[in-house]
């Protein structure tokens, strides 16, 4: 079963679970907004995403620029900007879409068939 972290009202994230229901993925979902992953649950999804932390910031939403986000990043540290993340889910990109080992970030129909379209030992032997 796939953890599904998105906001039941964004078009991408409706989007995504749809396109996971094709691929008869079942899902955990997760309201982002009212749960968001802590710090430390946070920082394991980004290590095993494989990409940068940057990445997992939802630049066109309004607390990003309400928080001048743009700034911050460029001057707090790593692990400052993952807690305001946490502290945020309007902060985090969405959807975020883990089954523990691998982990994608916003949504990409090519990205989805890839990693979330195998079947089980299939998803495992990928990264």
């Amino acid at each position: 079963m796939l953890t599904f972290f998105g906001y039941p009202k964004c078009s991408t994230c409706i989007n995504a679970k749809r396109f996971l229901a094709k691929l008869g993925r079942t899902m955990n979902e997760i309201d982002i907004t009212l749960s968001p992953p802590s710090a430390k649950e946070l920082s394991g999804l980004i290590d095993r995403s494989g990409r940068p932390y940057t990445d997992f910031l939802n630049r066109s939403g309004l607390q990003y620029r309400a928080l001048n986000m743009k700034e911050k990043v460029r001057t707090l540290p790593e692990a400052a900007v993952i807690k305001l993340l946490a502290s945020e889910g309007r902060l985090i990109k969405r959807p975020i879409v883990t089954d523990g080992t691998r982990v994608t970030v916003g949504f990409s129909p090519e990205a989805f068939s890839k990693i979330w379209g195998g079947d089980e030992n299939a998803e495992h032997s990928e990264k």
